[in-house]
């Protein structure tokens, strides 16, 4: 119960990395402001935050739209009164050749990605600093760190982008205490993850079966994340023992990139 009575606002917290996060984050006792642009899902996951007992609201919110971002921390300040943790979860992507992407890949991309990371993070910092207290954690992925096998160039740029950002909004708000931490996973199972590899197994002429192995032969810890993999993380630098790290951009990768 590390995070006992505090409130966390999870984007993307539908599905995958974001789901996992949330319930992840209930069991150490927080409340959960489940935010997805799918509103069954958003309820769902808030569904089953609520069976560990704690409070959970779920909002609908384009993370690309800064209306929909200020609507969502305002939903969260009228149930919570105060805003503890923030996972920036939210993001798109699809499969692409960097001679296939297109004005509108880019576009869409980054609107979400980078964009939707900087404003959402810009929201809530807003009622983080007369707090003066507030964890924010970015999720990015090794993609910003060159990742050979990313899913597209402009995904690999977005990444980029939150990987500075954290960087940056750690030196400028440190002094108000609050944490700015970004996990860059690996290779994760999660339905988007799924839906890339399956058009690249169509594209290289190999099984889905096939190219799921050869991508595990290539970590050297041998295993593929699970959600829970980087919901573990994102739970660590929520807690009091991570109070002293921040700008920091974690690999939960199986060792894939060393740095």
């Amino acid at each position: 119960m590390i995070l006992a009575g505090q409130t966390a606002i999870v984007t993307g917290a539908g599905v995958g990395i974001g789901h996992a996060t949330a319930l992840a984050l209930a069991e150490a006792g927080a409340n959960v402001v489940s935010v997805d642009i799918n509103p069954e899902t958003a309820e769902t996951t808030a569904h089953s935050v609520s069976l560990f007992q704690r409070r959970a609201i779920s909002v609908q919110a384009d993370m690309g739209a800064l209306e929909d971002i200020d609507r969502m921390v305002k939903r969260a300040l009228e149930e919570f009164g105060r805003i503890d943790i923030l996972v920036n979860n939210a993001g798109v992507t699809r499969r692409a050749d960097i001679m296939d992407i297109t004005e509108a890949d880019w576009d869409r991309i980054h609107r979400v990605n980078a964009k939707g990371v900087f404003f959402c993070l810009q929201r809530v910092a807003r009622e983080m600093i007369p707090q003066r207290a507030g964890r924010i954690i970015n999720i990015a992925s090794i993609a910003g760190k060159g990742y050979l096998h990313t899913s597209n160039a402009a995904y690999a740029a977005s990444k980029g982008a939150v990987i500075s950002l954290t960087k940056t909004a750690s030196q400028q708000l440190g002094g108000f205490n609050i944490n700015v931490n970004s996990i860059c996973p690996g290779v994760t199972r999660t339905a988007l993850g799924m839906a890339n590899l399956a058009v690249r197994a169509r594209q290289e002429g190999i099984s889905e079966a096939e190219l799921s192995r050869r991508q595990e032969e290539a970590i050297p810890i041998r295993r593929a994340n699970d959600p829970e993999d980087i919901a573990a993380m994102a739970v660590f630098l929520a807690s009091p023992g991570a109070r002293n790290i921040t700008g920091q951009c974690y690999n939960v990768d199986g060792g894939i990139i060393p740095d």
